[in-house]
């Protein structure tokens, strides 16, 4: 397969995956196009014991940290709350209307408060399956263990968001 080809077919996946950690648009587009890089320049370590989307999604957390750290901008205060949070319209508000977005932006902001008490890996492995919406299989390989240790790292990381939620209520 060309190179070009893994490109085409990784993008958007990549993308995205980076997107769910930064919170920034063009800051995942950045990274993205560093993973790729990276992924070129070192090809020939890629051995081929996982995916292939899982070993570029690993280049780019990589490539994620590394601009954080130089940044030094791994706090909760990157995140934009409201992008992530959907809730149903209720009867007779729309969707839109000032108290909407209120209140769909005190939600975000609680649930992202608990997120950011999480212990690793809980808070990213929890982020990996809902933001960036990886599979438990492309998860555990990103960490280096198997699909099992990613699922039950995701329902404890659920316990644990529910145990705060209900803590905060």
């Amino acid at each position: 397969m060309k190179f070009e080809d893994v490109y085409k077919q990784y993008y958007r996946d990549v993308y995205y995956f980076l997107l769910s950690m930064s919170s920034n648009p063009e800051l995942a587009e950045e990274l993205t196009q560093e993973t790729f890089y990276r992924a070129l320049a070192n090809i020939h370590r890629f051995k081929g014991e996982c995916q292939l989307k899982s070993w570029l999604c690993q280049i780019g957390k990589n490539a994620y940290l590394s601009w954080a750290k130089k940044q030094k901008h791994l706090d909760s205060r990157e995140l934009e709350p409201e992008r992530f949070h959907e809730d149903k319209e209720e009867p007779g508000q729309a969707e839109n209307s000032p108290e909407m977005r209120c209140m769909k932006k005190e939600q975000a902001l609680s649930i992202y408060k608990v997120l950011h008490l999480l212990d690793e890996p809980y808070k990213e492995v929890f982020t990996l399956r809902i933001l960036g919406e990886l599979s438990y299989k492309e998860i555990g390989e990103i960490f280096g263990y198997g699909e099992g240790w990613a699922r039950v790292n995701y329902h404890r990381a659920k316990l644990k968001i529910q145990e705060m939620i209900k803590e905060v209520s």
